[in-house]
């Protein structure tokens, strides 16, 4: 392909983002569709990306419509029949998946491939985030914008690494060739494409597979999945207090979490966390162990990184904290699977001991809410209240007879509500909440600055 221009379908998505933000930084021409503008495409289109949200033959920009004039990256969540999309594969152009293309980027460099049903956004990030601030440099394509950079992409002319969210959706994650492949969980999910737990544990298995045979498999301890790396590949585990990396001595107090990161090596004392959360110390574990296996992280460089670490965006990120002991508070977090909520409400719980717990859930899917309705619910009784909101399609057809209320049924609390989004902002003002919890992967996000504004007004 001489000219040098992508069309991105999709591009609104964060993993689409980073790509897109790759490519103009390489001076190609870029464009795209997606189906709504939001921050991100606002972000992009600041940056050179030239967007429409029409689906229509209109969405595509005239240079970009000759057959092989552009290549084409697309992403499995855009519905089918989208009309660019057909206008490109009927017309020959090079028509290729997301996770194809970050392959194909990635595959020269020794890619850290952070893989896993949830903590693979966070650990990621926090490996960037130290490679970064390392002698060596990195370049990463993450699924969060890290809040450091205001960015899901860094890049570096010279590093040889590349850290890498690798999705398990639609078995993208195949496309890679880990030298560390990183595996947090493997909790069943996307049963919308795997059927059952059994297909789900085998595509990360085959995951283990593609791992070069000079490389590293770091594994959470416990896990289901039996891996098959290649017999020269050096497997490690970790865990927060077991495992070859793992934490000593953690020590809370005034709002830090400070622990000693153990590894087979060595240890390193003193490690303060950015982000001082309960489940971000196995995070850091899982980072900075990926880190310290490529030996380009010297010790201060990590502690360094890891107290500087600001998080990504929606992970546990405070929107509203009002100052002394009855200031109300306002945290959003992207947890959307049943384990995810969990952690984080016992996270909230340990951070604000004998408060009252408000818990507000957007369910994202339907075939995710079909699957997991009893332990959603079960993960929701943990607040002291929760509030539901309609559910979150995105890709998905509705199921009959799923809803929010599936899960509303099912949940055991005292105080429980079934709201629309849209009065999601006027029923939260008018609650006496103390701590309020935002959780999931759809739009609900999106209400919060607002609900703060009038709060603070």
């Amino acid at each position: 392909m001489e000219a040098k221009r992508v069309y991105f379908v999709g591009i609104g998505g964060i993993g689409m983002a980073a790509l897109a933000r790759y490519y103009l930084s390489k001076g190609y021409s870029v464009a795209g569709y997606d189906r709504a503008p939001s921050a991100l495409t606002h972000a992009l289109e600041h940056e050179g990306a030239v967007i429409s949200y029409e689906d229509s033959l209109d969405a595509i920009p005239e240079e970009f419509r000759a057959p092989g004039s552009a290549l084409v990256v697309y992403t499995p969540a855009v519905h089918p029949g989208n009309v660019p999309l057909d206008y490109f594969n009927a017309h020959q152009f090079p028509v290729l998946k997301r996770s194809a293309v970050l392959g194909l980027i990635t595959k020269g460099s020794k890619g850290l491939c952070f893989a896993g049903t949830h903590g693979k956004t966070t650990t990621s990030s926090m490996a960037a985030h130290i490679l970064h601030n390392s002698p060596v440099g990195c370049n990463a394509f993450l699924g969060g914008i890290l809040r450091n950079y205001d960015s899901n992409l860094l890049l570096s002319d010279t590093s040889p690494y590349s850290v890498i969210e690798a999705d398990e959706y639609d078995r993208s994650f195949h496309t890679l060739t880990p030298y560390i492949a990183i595996i947090t969980a493997t909790d069943p999910d996307h049963l919308d494409v795997y059927g059952n737990e059994e297909n789900y544990l085998e595509s990360f298995a085959h995951f283990t597979e593609l791992i070069r045979p000079d490389g590293y498999l770091i594994i959470h301890e416990g896990l289901k999945l039996k891996p098959r790396p290649a017999a020269t590949v050096k497997t490690y585990t970790y865990s927060r207090d077991h495992g070859d990396f793992h934490a000593e001595n953690v020590r809370y107090g005034n709002g830090t979490i400070v622990f000693d990161f153990v590894a087979p090596d060595t240890v390193i004392r003193d490690v303060e966390l950015g982000v001082p959360v309960e489940i971000n110390i196995e995070n850091a574990i899982a980072a900075m162990a990926a880190c310290h296996l490529t030996g380009q992280a010297p010790e201060e460089c990590m502690r360094r990184a890891m107290a500087t670490f600001q998080g990504a965006e929606r992970r546990f990120q405070f929107m509203l904290k009002e100052p002394g002991e009855n200031g109300r508070v306002i945290i959003d977090d992207y947890a959307h699977h049943p384990d995810e909520l969990k952690t984080s409400i016992r996270s909230v719980r340990q951070l604000y001991p004998g408060r009252k717990l408000t818990v507000a859930f957007q369910p994202h899917l339907y075939s995710r809410t079909r699957d997991f309705a009893p332990q959603f619910a079960e993960a929701l009784s943990m607040a002291d209240e929760v509030v539901l909101t309609d559910l979150y399609p995105a890709r998905e057809a509705p199921i009959p007879g799923i809803s929010s209320k599936t899960i509303f049924d099912l949940v055991n609390c005292r105080e429980k509500s079934l709201i629309s989004k849209e009065d999601f902002v006027k029923t939260m003002k008018n609650r006496n909440f103390e701590v309020l919890l935002s959780l999931g992967a759809g739009d609900l996000s999106t209400y919060l600055p607002q609900l703060v504004k009038e709060l603070k007004n």
